[in-house]
């Protein structure tokens, strides 16, 4: 009754925020690739007479792209966002959005000058009304329409290079699960012809980042459709679990008595409708997904391959990913060793760093565990697991940028996989977001967790302890280098005093020199030196 009477209450409350604007979707905005659209407050496109921001050329990067996409001009996501729009908002001071009319993260109030930090919780730590509002805000955005965006169900060169749009309105759920899809979508390349080896979100430096940005985008979204400011995405701390913890009705849903694939009918995801699953039908009709339902949400945790993924993570799986100080490394790409963020993907083994094809460890893991939607990259963000899932990820993500502090020039600026280079934009966000922009604390993005909340700075344990422990390591070392220093010095002390009193004895005292010959001076500094 309670999630019920929540759920008709937030019905009163709209959204603004997704990736193809609804005001960019007309034929002039598409032929003219230009999406510039009025901000309410003054009527103006990016709000440019408030000093909000204005509309101006997007500058690409053109840094080299690693090898591994081999084609150039055959897919809407090259050189994003420049197939669609050419021109677009760039916002000014703290403002952000497609129209510049929201505050970039971690701030607020009406000129978006006040800071504020909010704290993601694990969700077995919220109380029953806290997660009972959570489940309601769930069901909320899977059954209000987005006022604000669209999705495009066609290519720019099916929708005639503009002068004929191809898109569907979506919910503000479906929306990021879309987002999800068509960002890990295969390349279409006509006559039923795919290019597979292909993510502008996985599998390559950009992985991070970019599910950053989607679960603040997703928690923004949740924040205005409810008008609850101070909404944060609930965590799975999944770390020794043995099974899946979160799979009750009082959360997220228990197995089905009848059918192991289904959710119980006590759940009320059980009557949630997936979309954008059927990848392989898509690339048969060299289509997009449209946001039409495709069925019940399917989940069957542990019943999954165990040969790929024998256990759930550890805690020393998470501890050995966080010693890596590499944040990538070689191709990087799923093949890299020794890299930070191909170890928590989950393409590299936790106990060895090395690259392993041949399992699914790590956050790669949790997807194969759950056996049933979330298994599949391209719809997996139909199960609302996902949002805790990626939430402990990133959490993750943040330790080890606190660990290390790197600079922004860590992350790689050139020859990574396409879309995935500092400077290169995320697909498929509009407003534009670099790669770069998110490899920051999370604290300068406005939220923290409450675990690493919880273990204030330590000083010793992060600066001086490392340096005691390598000198600990070479301790024997020093020892035995200082007692031979020691014996040398003593030799070549009792060589010298013995050599200047031969000297001083081949000569009577009056006739002694009262300076060396220049050749005895260097012999005897010569063996000094020795």
């Amino acid at each position: 009754m309670l999630l019920a009477a929540l759920y008709c209450l937030l019905w009163s409350f709209r959204t603004s925020a997704g990736h193809f604007p609804r005001a960019c979707a007309s034929s002039k905005s598409l032929t003219e690739k230009e999406c510039c659209p009025p901000w309410a407050g003054d009527g103006s496109p990016c709000g440019r007479l408030s000093g909000r921001g204005s509309c101006q050329d997007v500058i690409l990067s053109t840094a080299p792209l690693g090898p591994q996409f081999p084609f150039t001009g055959v897919d809407d996501r090259e050189s994003w966002p420049s197939i669609f729009y050419n021109r677009t908002c760039q916002c000014f001071s703290n403002f952000m959005g497609f129209n510049c009319g929201s505050c970039k993260f971690g701030f607020r109030g009406p000129r978006c000058t006040e800071r504020r930090l909010l704290v993601r919780r694990n969700i077995f730590d919220l109380s029953v009304p806290e997660k009972n509002k959570f489940l309601a805000y769930l069901t909320l955005a899977k059954h209000t329409t987005s006022p604000d965006y669209v999705i495009p169900t066609g290519t720019y060169g099916q929708m005639n290079h503009g002068t004929t749009p191809l898109f569907n309105d979506v919910s503000v759920y479906d929306l990021f699960v879309w987002m999800h899809y068509y960002v890990s979508r295969d390349t279409l390349l006509g006559d039923s012809e795919v290019w597979r080896d292909i993510d502008f979100a996985h599998e390559a430096p950009g992985f991070l980042p970019w599910h950053r940005l989607f679960l603040l985008l997703w928690e923004q979204e949740i924040q205005k459709l409810t008008g609850d400011e101070n909404f944060t995405i609930p965590y799975w701390d999944w770390r020794d679990a043995e099974n899946c913890d979160v799979c009750t009705d009082e959360y997220m849903g228990g197995r089905n008595p009848a059918n192991p694939n289904l959710l119980s009918p006590a759940s009320f995801f059980s009557s949630w409708q997936i979309v954008c699953s059927r990848l392989e039908e898509y690339n048969s009709r060299q289509a997009l997904c449209n946001g039409t339902s495709e069925g019940p949400l399917l989940r069957n945790p542990g019943n999954h391959d165990k040969a790929r993924t024998p256990r759930l993570p550890s805690s020393a799986d998470v501890e050995f990913c966080l010693s890596l100080t590499q944040y990538e490394s070689g191709s990087m790409d799923k093949a890299a060793n020794f890299s930070f963020r191909n170890t928590l993907e989950g393409f590299a083994d936790p106990v060895t760093g090395i690259a392993d094809a041949s399992q699914s460890s790590m956050h790669n893991a949790l997807h194969i565990y759950m056996n049933g939607t979330m298994s599949q990259v391209p719809g997996s963000a139909n199960d609302p697991i996902f949002l805790l899932h990626h939430a402990f990820v990133d959490s993750i993500f943040e330790q080890w940028l606190r660990k290390y502090h790197p600079l922004q020039d860590v992350y790689p600026e050139a020859n990574a996989p396409i879309g995935h280079n500092r400077e290169s934009y995320m697909v498929p966000f509009i407003p534009l977001y670099r790669n770069g922009d998110f490899f920051i604390s999370s604290k300068d993005l406005g939220y923290d967790y409450s675990y690493l909340q919880d273990s204030e700075p330590d000083i010793f344990q992060d600066y001086i302890k490392p340096y005691l422990e390598q000198a600990q390591r070479i301790w024997p070392w020093l020892i035995g280098a200082a007692v031979v220093g020691s014996v040398l010095t003593a030799v070549l002390g009792g060589l010298t005093s013995l050599l200047c009193r031969r000297k001083r004895n081949q000569l009577p005292e009056e006739k002694q020199p009262l300076l060396m010959e220049k050749e005895d001076y260097h012999n005897l500094m010569y063996q000094s030196h020795l």
